[in-house]
């Protein structure tokens, strides 16, 4: 009976698929370190086109398919601005370094050119007509009535004008810095300037302040909703910038720079104050895309490829705006319920009781909390018991990535102020979090809460909260582990999994690594928990092999993980040879992969599958069965490298029997039978959609179903997939 199925019965690993046990298969396969493994960042872009196929669903409402183009051209950014410059640099300098050479560069640039021109397609061919048929409508400039065009001429020289310095290049106006991602224009002048002079090129650029999408008036409007962009206002405009003065040519563009900030620790005194530096000169490192229009002309857009020091491979030319993440403000300025998802509010954790004490059910069990179906608000409120009960005498925090949600911050204050000792681990270097996090930490600071920076050359990105408190003669501590952040908004839109627990050798285990992170002590013995760098990477790997050796044994054989990614080399050779030996293996990966799976001789008895939702997948839930043994973790950790060798990263047991069956039907067996929103990894390296036997109402509908009815029914969307 499959997981969606009414009512839900309880399920162990094995339901709905094959048995597991294992066949002695020793030897039978190559040497897993000779397979060839996929390319990670091919993988990357596979994964984003994934998101994409729900940009191109039509049975998503409209205004989430337009918020999934902007994801996806989120990521793309992203992309860009972290993992392009390798290869960009190596081929410019006709050197191979490692995997990056001028074949990897243009093997990845014909696969994002390929994207961005789908991209495009659907937003003119499919979207733009779509909202026209609801009456929503982007008007160009040379369709606007007499009406709508005084009335944007009123707004570009009351709101828009006043913010445009145009720059005309000449010896002593070079060519200006142009930010990361910014609009800006160029533009081809005829005649000369006041002084006579022939200085043909000059340069608009955007203050990001201004809106790229603005509704007309209803005054204007003819029927419907009808917008005007940000760059066809100032396009239309563009002679009133150049008095006495002839446009010939012109074209929007857009660079992206590579933005991911190096800063050696070990040669700074304050890294908070480095880093503030380094966020100063993120807008302007290297250049690694530019994008124009698509009728931009070859003698400017190879002016600015110059200008930027970019091959022609670097270029893109887009028929529309050249920044489609902007356009995510249409969503807003629309707001037509009807072409929205249908509205979720998660329901009130099924295990905690409002008004209740958290620490009382604590001392009875384990609680567990399955975001977004339940509500962060159960974390808050176990933050908030704490800072009021004046029986708490220490609250301590990681902290990744906050958002700008300040009801957390305000907790930890608000217990500083009532007396308590607050000590917060802040990851300063959070990619692209960084500034908030340094918010964040000073905020604390001032109040006097103990902020602690994390270890030298390693990121913080394991989420515990521990609390201490005095009971009688004796202190007790209660804890939450995370798989995900401390953050209320993302926490509507990942799915994960948050634990509480006052178990006696779980937080004995949490505190010892917090006083690891503030002293840099040896990290003592942990009895429960798995650490990065220390020993997460080697017993993963020991526990794989456990369940070869079973497989091996002709016993029972199983592993069944989920997690965002899988880079790391070391674990997916441990799973290369475990499936050799027998063993039955199922990857729930939404992102990168680089194990290749189902390749006869090499695979063929491990699975691949990515699910990608309205939520973005986020739990990491690690399953071994081995003979008699079973274990099951939660972990903030995907298994790459950087997160095994230079992260600090957790993995903890789930010993409550309950909860291990709930986690294994919620995240695994009904991931494992969803086919609806999953795709599978073939043996050629190419995903393909899950096989549909069922109604295909997919895993997260499933969720949403279960929790439905004890919760309400409010505002939602889909995930953000940028991370």
């Amino acid at each position: 009976m499959p997981f969606y199925a009414s009512p839900l019965p309880p399920m162990t690993v094995t339901d709905g698929i094959s048995s597991g046990q294992g066949t002695s298969r020793a030897g039978a396969g190559p040497d897993a370190r000779s397979v060839q493994l996929l390319d990670r960042d091919h993988s990357i872009l596979d994964f984003n086109e994934r998101v994409f196929d729900w940009a191109v669903r039509e049975d998503v409402p409209l205004l989430e398919r337009l918020r999934y183009l902007c994801i996806v051209s989120s990521n793309l950014d992203e992309f860009f601005e972290v993992r392009s410059a390798a290869h960009l640099t190596a081929a410019q300098q006709g050197e191979a370094k490692g995997e990056y050479d001028a074949q990897s560069f243009e093997a990845l640039s014909h696969k994002a050119h390929a994207l961005v021109a789908r991209q495009y397609a659907l937003y003119n061919e499919s979207l733009m007509p779509a909202f026209e048929a609801h009456g929503i409508r982007v008007i160009p400039h040379g369709e606007r009535d007499s009406a709508q065009k005084r009335w944007v001429r009123e707004y570009f020289l009351r709101d828009v004008r006043p913010l445009l310095i145009p720059v005309g290049l000449d010896p002593a106006h070079p060519f200006p810095q142009v930010a990361n991602k910014s609009l800006n224009f160029i533009v081809r002048l005829k005649g000369g300037d006041a002084f006579g002079r022939q200085n043909e090129i000059a340069i608009v650029k955007v203050p990001r302040i201004l809106p790229r999408v603005i509704r007309l008036p209803a005054e204007v409007a003819r029927d419907g909703v009808q917008l005007v962009t940000l760059s066809s206002i100032i396009r239309s405009h563009l002679a009133d910038l150049f008095p006495g003065r002839e446009v010939t040519e012109f074209s929007q563009f857009r660079v992206t720079r590579h933005s991911d900030l190096a800063v050696d620790e070990e040669d700074v005194r304050n890294l908070r104050m480095a880093l503030r530096q380094g966020l100063q000169h993120r807008h302007f490192g290297l250049a690694v895309r530019l994008e124009v229009s698509s009728r931009c002309s070859r003698h400017l857009s190879d002016f600015l490829l110059s200008q930027f020091n970019l091959p022609a491979a670097a270029l893109y030319r887009v028929p529309g705006p050249v920044n489609l993440v902007r356009l995510s403000q249409l969503v807003e300025l629309v707001a037509d319920r009807s072409l929205l998802f249908p509205s979720w509010q998660p329901a009130w954790p099924a295990q905690l009781a409002r008004n209740a004490s958290i620490f009382a059910e604590l001392r009875k069990r384990d609680v567990l909390i399955h975001q977004p179906f339940e509500s962060f608000d159960g974390v808050l409120a176990f933050l908030r018991e704490a800072v009021e009960d004046p029986k708490v005498l220490v609250i301590k925090q990681t902290i990744y990535r906050t958002g700008s949600d300040a009801q957390m911050l305000d907790l930890l204050r608000e217990g500083v102020r009532r007396g308590k000792e607050v000590t917060v681990v802040v990851e300063l270097k959070a990619r692209f979090d960084e500034e908030a996090n340094i918010n964040w930490a000073e905020a604390l600071e001032s109040v006097g809460a103990q902020v602690v920076y994390g270890i030298v050359g390693l990121k913080t990105h394991a989420k515990m909260l521990l609390v201490t408190r005095r009971e009688g003669r004796r202190l007790r501590r209660y804890g939450h582990l995370s798989t995900g952040n401390y953050n209320p908004r993302t926490a509507r839109l990942y799915t994960d999994l948050s634990m509480l627990t006052a178990d006696e050798a779980l937080t004995a285990d949490m505190d010892a690594v917090f006083e690891h992170l503030a002293n840099q002590n040896r990290v003592p013995y942990l009895g429960q928990m798995m650490l990065a760098p220390f020993d997460l990477q080697k017993r993963l790997i020991g526990m794989v092999e456990q369940v070869g050796q079973a497989a091996s044994r002709g016993e029972y054989a199983r592993i069944v993980a989920k997690m965002n990614a899988l880079t790391d080399e070391e674990l997916i050779h441990a799973l290369l040879r475990a499936g050799q030996c027998g063993a039955r293996i199922d990857l729930i990966v939404r992102g990168a992969c680089m194990l290749p799976a189902q390749v006869p001789g090499v695979s063929e008895r491990i699975r691949v599958r990515s699910v990608i939702g309205r939520f973005l997948e986020h739990t990491r839930v690690f399953y071994f069965g081995a003979g008699n043994s079973e274990e099951l973790y939660l972990s903030s950790a995907d298994w790459m490298n950087r997160n095994m060798l230079r992260r600090v990263e957790l993995a903890w047991p789930v010993k409550d029997r309950k909860l291990r069956q709930r986690i294994i039907d919620e995240c695994l067996v009904a991931y494992l039978h969803d086919d609806r929103d999953a795709w599978t990894l073939q043996a050629d390296g190419l995903y393909q959609r899950a096989r549909r036997v069922t109604d295909g109402i997919g895993a997260q509908n499933a969720l949403m179903k279960r929790y439905a009815p004890m919760g309400q029914r409010l505002k939602g969307g889909p995930a953000e997939y940028a991370r």
